[in-house]
């Protein structure tokens, strides 16, 4: 589930139980030697471990250098360690590949950003002061629809969570139906909220316009192309298959096996980092778009109180310690990050594009999150990281 809350803040500050761990710091197989990791990478991926959190694995990268390294266990009932190399619940971290299929259907001029919902999927949102002909798709994927979200509710996970039943399926165009049952949260462009709503018509459009399946489209237009091997998109399938981290509430409950089919363009897709990574690489290097369209990803919203959230990738200033040969004045960086069922992940690339980070752990407590309650463990891990490999 992308949640309202965003990664980089749930994992600076706030409280939950921590529990002790021992810490185990691991290379990726094959992993040729080369430059070493920047002082305090592995330690601040060692630390979340440390703070609570089963397993993390991470990726870095600086220039043409790359680091990856793992802490803690990937299956508390094995004991078996983790490994960088093994998949995860990238959550909303799908946002950005599905903004950049929407973007790659613009520069091919198939679609305009500033198309109402209604011209492609017409009669889907109506109702309750809901109009598909005022909403753009440029408002979706900038989370300025003012559609409302149902998966904030306690209800809607009720399936999952009190029943039990992790393989429930609750389709696209039923979490849609349940959407525009309520009045929207404000007037189209008139306010920011995150929905993951809104991706799940995106998701919609891209299918209306190729007649494909959006996963399909994923495929063909970016993991194939880009070679990565280890990403896949399941509707239904509510197990991570192959070589994989287990995911973890609060409590220790297993959470790995949970029906990915609510959340479908909203961030149903698995991933590793060395894949993730190179995703983001290729797409804040302008890879993956033509140039008028990597200005629209890189466009954000302006409104008091809204983070500066572009298409499905957000900016961000990363503050970066005082000290000798540190920066003292906060970095531009770009964004995205996921949160759902026992995962949690971030993925940082500085504006020039020469640095990276991704930081993948293995609590995620969607119970207490929809309580509003802290859903990880509290940690600084993640913000010593940033410091260890975004600044100098």
């Amino acid at each position: 589930m992308g949640v309202r809350a965003r990664g980089v803040a749930l994992w600076a500050g706030i409280g939950a139980l921590a529990v002790t761990a021992t810490v185990t710091i691991a290379t990726a197989q094959g992993e040729s030697a080369g430059p070493s990791a920047p002082s305090g990478f592995e330690e601040a991926v060692g630390q979340t471990v440390k703070d609570g959190f089963p397993g993390a694995v991470a990726y870095a990268r600086r220039g043409d250098d790359e680091w990856r390294t793992a802490a803690g266990v990937a299956d508390k009932a094995t004991g078996g360690k983790a490994r960088p190399e093994q998949r995860f619940r990238i959550a909303s971290n799908t946002k950005a590949f599905v903004s950049t299929v929407l973007l790659q259907l613009e520069g091919e001029g198939r679609l305009s950003l500033d198309d109402s919902v209604e011209k492609w999927l017409p009669g889907v949102v109506q109702g309750n002061g809901n109009d598909g002909k005022a909403i753009t798709i440029r408002q979706l994927l900038n989370h300025t629809s003012g559609i409302y979200d149902p998966t904030t509710e306690a209800s809607f996970f009720a399936p999952y969570l009190e029943d039990g039943d992790r393989d429930h399926v609750i389709t696209p165009r039923e979490v849609i139906s349940r959407s525009v049952a309520h009045k929207p949260e404000f007037a189209p462009g008139k306010g920011w909220s995150y929905s993951n709503t809104n991706y799940l018509l995106a998701g919609l459009v891209i299918e209306a316009v190729t007649h494909r399946s959006a996963p399909a489209e994923i495929d063909r237009r970016i993991l194939a192309p880009l070679g990565l091997k280890h990403t896949s998109f399941p509707v239904t399938d509510p197990e991570v298959h192959g070589s994989h981290l287990h995911g973890y509430d609060l409590k220790g409950r297993d959470m790995t096996r949970f029906s990915p089919s609510y959340d479908w363009t909203a961030g149903a897709m698995i991933s590793t980092v060395d894949d993730l990574a190179r995703f983001e690489r290729a797409l804040f290097g302008g890879k993956l778009l033509r140039p008028g369209q990597q200005r629209e990803l890189k466009t954000p919203v302006e409104f008091p109180d809204a983070p500066a959230y572009g298409l499905g990738v957000q900016r961000m200033e990363v503050p970066c310690a005082p000290g000798e040969g540190k920066k003292t004045d906060p970095l531009t960086a770009w964004e995205t990050d996921g949160a759902g069922p026992g995962y949690t992940s971030v993925s940082l690339t500085t504006a020039d594009g020469r640095r990276q980070l991704l930081l993948a752990a293995t609590v995620y407590d969607l119970a207490a999150e929809l309580k509003g309650e802290a859903p990880v463990p509290r940690s600084k891990g993640l913000l010593k990281a940033q410091t260890a490999v975004l600044c100098d």
